[in-house]
């Protein structure tokens, strides 16, 4: 005969469902929000597409170097209208990132990065079948137009899926393709050059940069966090991949019973975390005002002033070692890959020396770190996490620049100057890393506004330097001039120790202002 169950153990069993699922409610609601709702794999491949797409920004520039001569005799024009070109594209390439980048900021990376490779792919096309020097002007205008926000519009990324204790490792992966370019440019463009004629540059890049543009079309997925939100937000029309290679986040359910403690669970963000999908028109001067915020100003004028360097030793160091070492033909092609090679070293171990630094600081400020959530940063002294091992960097790039500038002066064996070529390549790459990875730390609702106000500034303080580095030389001599430029370089620890101390200071003014950044 069946025992019958008491009321009581009827009551429990009846309420247990319910208290299970309140249970579980209560889970659901407590659990924070990942970070990033996209999987590990999709994340490395956006990383890559970003950092592809990347690495034409300085590519255009440094494979463009050996065709001068060709170009200037092939359109019967003087070198010094061929150098017009770079100046121009150096214009073009300091205010397009104000507009794209606002742009990205507001409706989206994807759709920015569909329209820039498809101009700068239609630009390249152009160039290799320009016969005239207008022609030439203007398209070099048009095919900076489509590169130089790319790199803006990559730290945005960066900002979009990886949080702050892990951001430097992604900076880093960012900016190995960019860095390699550096490197492989001159080689790549004297060869061709040399052995296909100076339109074929033009046709490479033109068929390169068909094949991101593809990728991107069919493979990269809509990150901006005003967007989609941490990427778990519904998205239609071009904001889509036309190739679906993954599950969509919305599409992957989160249950803590399958938590594999990965920390990339798509949650949905709440409601203040997701930007409104009105069309706002890009404003070109969000990233001038941004310049006026002490702390944005500081860390802009020190990537400014280090990619002032750089550009000005790049720009003078074909010329030199022409004249002092007698270094012709791909050789020449070659002294570039000592500074290429040491930037992607440097690019390489930023990211692990970072977020090692983000981890001490945090640490010794009992800070804990949230890696599935991210940090709020708001009460975090971010500024001496980025910036706690400048200082040896700083001090080794302005100490090998004066070492590179006598060295030449003295006309040293060869291997010093390459040598120091490297050591300035690795140490300014570091600088890099450190000061964009901050400049987006402090900027997480328009990381790429902000970094569209560093290529204003790094652009024409580049433009500058680069005008003026032949001038000194003649006039002072080589030593000097870079002894100049190494000085303004160790400069910038006064500017770093003064962000340290006050940043996180003007960074609480600003807020308790209702200043949103």
């Amino acid at each position: 005969m069946p025992l019958l169950a008491s009321p009581v153990s009827r009551g429990q069993n009846e309420r247990a469902p319910v208290a299970a699922a309140e249970e579980a409610a209560t889970v659901s609601v407590a659990a924070p929000p990942a970070y990033s709702a996209f999987p590990r794999n999709q994340v490395i491949l956006i990383l890559c597409l970003a950092s592809f797409a990347a690495s034409f920004s300085p590519l255009s520039s440094f494979i463009f170097f050996p065709a001068i001569d060709d170009l200037a005799q092939a359109l019967d024009i003087s070198v010094g209208r061929v150098n017009l070109t770079i100046t121009s594209y150096m214009i073009v390439a300091g205010l397009a990132p104000a507009i794209l980048g606002d742009l990205a900021d507001n409706i989206g990376r994807r759709m920015v990065y569909l329209f820039m490779m498809a101009v700068y792919c239609i630009a390249n096309i152009g160039l290799a079948l320009q016969k005239n020097w207008t022609a030439l002007f203007l398209l070099r205008m048009l095919q900076s137009t489509g590169s130089a926000a790319t790199i803006a519009l990559g730290y945005g990324v960066v900002s979009d899926v990886a949080p702050p204790s892990k951001r430097g490792a992604f900076v880093s992966g960012l900016v190995v393709a960019p860095n390699a370019a550096t490197a492989i440019g001159p080689i790549l463009g004297g060869a061709l050059t040399s052995y296909a004629g100076w339109r074929w540059i033009f046709g490479f890049l033109a068929i390169w940069s068909s094949i991101c543009l593809l990728l991107i079309a069919l493979l990269l997925p809509e990150t901006a966090r005003s967007v989609v939100g941490n990427g778990s937000e519904k998205v239609s029309g071009l904001r889509r991949p036309l190739l679906t290679c993954f599950r969509s986040p919305e599409q992957v359910l989160y249950s803590p019973e399958k938590d594999d403690g990965s920390g990339t669970e798509p949650v949905s963000l709440p409601e203040d975390g997701r930007g409104s999908r009105r069309f706002k028109f890009p404003n070109p001067l969000a990233s001038l005002k941004l310049l006026w915020a002490k702390d944005s100003a500081l860390i802009t004028l020190i990537f400014g002033i280090f990619y002032m360097n750089l550009s000005s030793l790049q720009a003078s160091t074909s010329t030199l070692f022409v004249k002092i070492h007698s270094i012709s033909g791909v050789g020449l092609g070659l002294v570039y890959l000592p500074s290429g090679i040491g930037s992607c070293i440097g690019a390489y171990c930023a990211g692990s020396l970072m977020d090692h630094d983000y981890r001490v600081v945090a640490q010794k400020n009992n800070f804990e770190i949230n890696k599935q959530a991210g940090d709020d940063l708001a009460h975090f002294p971010i500024e001496k996490a980025r910036f706690r091992s400048i200082w040896y960097v700083i001090s080794a790039a302005g100490l090998s620049m004066v070492g590179y500038g006598w060295s030449l002066q003295f006309k040293v064996h060869m291997a010093v100057p390459l040598t120091l070529h490297f050591v300035i390549g690795l140490s300014t790459s570091v600088v890099f890393n450190m000061s964009g990875t901050l400049l987006v730390d402090i900027h997480p609702k328009s990381p790429s506004t902000a970094q569209a106000a560093n290529s204003i500034v790094r652009a024409f303080l580049a433009g500058g330097g680069t005008a003026c580095v032949q001038p000194f030389i003649d006039a002072m001599g080589v030593g000097l001039t870079f002894t100049l430029f190494g000085s303004l370089g160790m400069a910038c620890m006064g500017i770093a120790w003064l962000e340290c101390t006050f940043g996180q200071r003007w960074r609480d003014k600003m807020k308790a202002s209702g200043v949103e950044r």
